[in-house]
C-alpha cells in the first residue's frame, strides 16, 4: 500500500495528514507526553489506513533519533520507539526541516518557519540541513527567536514585528548565501507582499516533505534525500 500518515508536532498544535487534503488536529503543549501523542494518534487515525509515518518533531535529532526534549512539550521524549508503540515503521525529522523539505524545488533554499519558536533548515540538492538558529544573539542581549517567534510578535505587536522579520529574514538570506527563502510556520500568513527571492510556505506542504522521507533513489534502495545531522 506505501500510504504515509504524517504527524507535524507544533507547540499548539499535533497535525495528523493522509493526503494533501484530508487532516486531523489535536492540542499540543506542555502536557503533551510521548504516551499522550501516541493515544491521541490511535484515536484521531482508528479509520485510516497507512503502513509508515513520517514524525515531524521540534527538536534537534541525530540520525533520526531526538537528541533532547522540546521547550514546548512534556519530558520524556529522548529514547521513545515511536516504531513500537505505533506498530508502523516510522521516519522522525525536525518539524522544519519537513515542511521545508516538502516546500523545496530546487538551487540552496533556506526555510524559516514563524511559528511558536522559530523553526529552519538549509536544503541543497539531495541535502537537508536542519538548523537551530532560534537561540542566535540578537539585538540587545536576546535572541532572535525572541523577535520574530509568536512571542515576539505578542510583545512587539504586529507593526513592529513585521519590521523585525523583514531585516531578520533578509540578513539570514545573506548569511547563508541561499537563492530563495521560504517562510513557512503558523505566523507567516501575517506577512504581506514578500521582495524578490522570498516565498510563502504553507503548512500543507509538511505532508510532500513527510512522503519525500521515503522516497528512494531511482533503481536503489537508498534514501533519495540525505537527512545531515
Amino acid at each position: 500500500m506505501n500510504k504515509v500518515l504524517v504527524v507535524d508536532i507544533g507547540g499548539t498544535h499535533v497535525k495528523l495528514m493522509i493526503s494533501r487534503t484530508e487532516k486531523r488536529k489535536f492540542d499540543s503543549g506542555l502536557k503533551l507526553s510521548p504516551k499522550q501523542l501516541v493515544a491521541e494518534i490511535r484515536e484521531a487515525t482508528s479509520d485510516w489506513d497507512f503502513d509508515r509515518v513520517s514524525l515531524g518533531f521540534p527538536s534537534p535529532l541525530k540520525n533520526g533519533k531526538i537528541m533532547k526534549d522540546p521547550k514546548h512539550l512534556a519530558k520524556g521524549w529522548v529514547g521513545w520507539d515511536f516504531k513500537r508503540s505505533l506498530g508502523a515503521p516510522v521516519r522522525v525529522i525536525n518539524d522544519a526541516a519537513m515542511q521545508a523539505l516538502g516546500s523545496y524545488h530546487g538551487g540552496r533554499m533556506l526555510f524559516l518557519g514563524l511559528g511558536t519558536g522559530l523553526g529552519s533548515a538549509l536544503l541543497w540538492a539531495r541535502n537537508v540541513l536542519p538548523l537551530e538558529l532560534g537561540d542566535l544573539p540578537y539585538g540587545n542581549g536576546g535572541m532572535i527567536e525572541d523577535a520574530i517567534s509568536k512571542r515576539g510578535l505578542q510583545r512587539l505587536g504586529r507593526k513592529t514585528w513585521l519590521k523585525e522579520v523583514d531585516a531578520a529574514v533578509t540578513r539570514l538570506k545573506l548569511a547563508f548565501i541561499a537563492d530563495y527563502v521560504v517562510l513557512g510556520g503558523g505566523n507567516a500568513k501575517l506577512l504581506g507582499k514578500l521582495p524578490e527571492g522570498f516565498a510563502l510556505g504553507a503548512n500543507r506542504n509538511a505532508y510532500l516533505g513527510g512522503c519525500r522521507l521515503w522516497e528512494t533513489a531511482p533503481g536503489t534502495t537508498t534514501p533519495k534525500w540525505n537527512i545531515v545531522s
